[in-house]
């Protein structure tokens, strides 16, 4: 993967994570199950620790 690709599924991760945790907030807010927005935001996490680890190998 280019450095390039790398960065734009960062950007588009990130942009998940931004929606997630919008939504995840309305439906807590709502008092309903948060668990498998919770478990999205931790797999985001993770694949953006991995593709930072990626660019910083590319670098």
């Amino acid at each position: 993967m280019t450095k390039e690709e790398i960065q734009a599924q960062i950007e588009q991760l990130k942009m998940d994570y931004i929606r997630i945790q919008g939504d995840l907030d309305k439906l807590e807010a709502n008092g309903g199950n948060v668990t498998m927005l919770e478990k999205s935001l931790t797999r985001i996490e993770n694949e953006l620790a991995e593709l930072r680890q990626q660019q910083n190998r590319a670098d």
